[in-house]
């Protein structure tokens, strides 16, 4: 009897292409950034041009580079002759934020009912996917899937001035969110029930109760500003 078993044979090596890396200053750019948004890099931390290279690989010219351009997305502030500090997440910050959230969300729940199946079945796998996130407790992971959530909604308006404006939010979200849920664990509970409360309405077409829900969702973050979390 023939079995679907098959052997490797020795079959002359095609030539490997080595992959092209990003220039040096991308690298540390990318670096620093992720480390900042996955908290491993705190508010407050002071990092050192040297470290930063000897870290990457790379001279200290690409590390410059990079760190204006982190300061320039308020990331960070440089300090001449002493490093560059990650800066926290201010209450200002976070009430900028949740200020202009409301304002494009808000108008992109009304403009998502009714809300095409597509839309429906993204919603479904994404908040799926932070479930499962929160229960393995990647709480950075479930961070970048509730930004996806609500970019969905947004993007589905097809508006792409405000999407772009929208996306331009990102970085900022992604940080005060994986702060916010370090802080207060019990956080990503509610917001689970939320995102179900939203898709649910979306998919009854209630126009009204969605707005509702993502003001509810998105201004407790404003409470988080003013100390006043509930």
């Amino acid at each position: 009897m023939r079995t679907c078993c098959i052997y490797p044979v020795d079959m002359p090596s095609a030539p490997t292409v080595p992959l092209k890396q990003p220039p040096a200053a991308d690298r540390v750019y990318a670096h620093v950034k992720q480390g900042v948004l996955d908290r491993r890099y705190e508010g407050g931390t002071l990092l050192t041009e040297g470290e930063l290279a000897e870290t990457v690989g790379v001279s200290r010219t690409p590390v410059r580079e990079a760190l204006l351009r982190l300061e320039a997305e308020g990331l960070i502030k440089l300090y001449p002759k002493k490093g560059a500090l990650v800066l926290p997440v201010s209450a200002q910050e976070i009430a900028d934020v949740v200020e202009t959230r409301l304002l494009v969300e808000e108008h992109a729940a009304r403009k998502a009912v009714p809300a095409p199946p597509g839309l429906l079945e993204r919603l479904e796998e994404l908040l799926a996917r932070q479930k499962a996130q929160a229960a393995a407790g990647d709480l950075a992971g479930a961070a970048v899937t509730d930004r996806c959530f609500h970019a969905e909604i947004v993007r589905s308006g097809g508006n792409e001035i405000l999407s772009r404006l929208y996306d331009q939010l990102r970085d900022r979200q992604l940080r005060m969110g994986v702060a916010v849920l370090h802080s207060h664990p019990d956080r990503i509970a509610k917001t689970l029930v939320e995102h179900e409360e939203i898709l649910e309405a979306l998919r009854a077409g209630d126009t009204e109760a969605a707005v509702g829900i993502v003001h509810r969702h998105v201004g407790w973050f404003s409470h988080l500003a003013r100390g006043e979390v509930r």
